[in-house]
Order: structure tokens, then sequence, then C-alpha cells
């Protein structure tokens, strides 16, 4: 799965689970987040481990088992959520092979793009922890259609 996705999946688990909590019957399983995400639960335990070993998730065993938030929404931000999945691959990857050095553009272009490339994750970083679980949650609600 690529790390894009990583992230696309392990948001929606977090918004489920926040979701979840506005009713304490309701426990959040793989196997109902994954008929969400349309995959399968085999997936969502995957994530949901990462998402435990960053401390946002915690596990519930014996009766009532399933998975909660360990945190509040409002203190869980996609920034965390990114860090949790893995996605600490650069978000623009420079070529697989050295260019030409005998090239002037060969010899230059990848310490020209490792700076670009540097700024834009940082912009990304900032980006994503301005945004929290409790605000995807709200976001996703408000997309619901209006019921007469």
């Amino acid at each position: 799965m690529s790390g894009n996705s990583r992230l696309c999946v392990a948001v929606h688990v977090l918004t489920w689970m926040a979701l979840d909590r506005r009713d304490p019957a309701t426990v959040a399983t793989s196997q109902r987040i994954a008929v969400s995400v349309n995959t399968n639960p085999v997936v969502i335990r995957r994530c949901l481990g990462q998402l435990r070993e960053a401390g946002l998730v915690q596990s519930r065993r014996g009766a009532g088992a399933g998975w909660h938030l360990a945190r509040e929404p409002e203190s869980i931000t996609l920034l965390d959520t990114y860090l949790a999945v893995g996605d600490d691959e650069p978000l623009f990857a420079l070529h697989t092979s050295p260019p030409s050095d005998s090239c002037p553009i060969g010899f230059g272009i990848q310490p020209a793009l490792r700076q670009v490339f540097g700024r834009l994750d940082e912009a990304v970083r900032r980006e994503l922890a301005t945004t929290t679980i409790a605000d995807m949650l709200r976001d996703v609600l408000a997309q619901q259609p209006a019921t007469a």
C-alpha cells in the first residue's frame, strides 16, 4: 500500500473511532471499520497496530472487545497520524540512479530538487499539524445529506 493510502486509511480509522466515542455502547472492530474503508480487515489490523505503537489507539479485550482512541480526537493531528503509519519517506523522490555528473543539469539537479522537496515536505507537515481528527469528523459529518 502506498504511503498516501496508508495515511488515508489511518485517518479513516481514527475518524471512525472518534464517531464511535459518541456512543459508549459502540465498539470499533477491525471488521466494522474494514467495511467502511472497503478493504480487508487485515489491512485495518495492521494499521491499528501502527496506531497503537504511536499511542493513538488502545485495544480492549474480553467483553466489549475492540478498539478505541487513546487520546481525545482534538489532540490527534493528521501529522501524528502521518508519523504513526510510517510515512517517513519523502513526498517526492529523486532519481533512482544518479544523473550524469558530466552534464551541467545532471550535476546540479539533485541538490536543487532536494532544497525544493525539503521545503515542500516542511509545508505539508505544517499543514497536517493544523488539522485534528475532531476536525475531520466535523468535516465528514458536514458532508452528510440533510434529513427531512
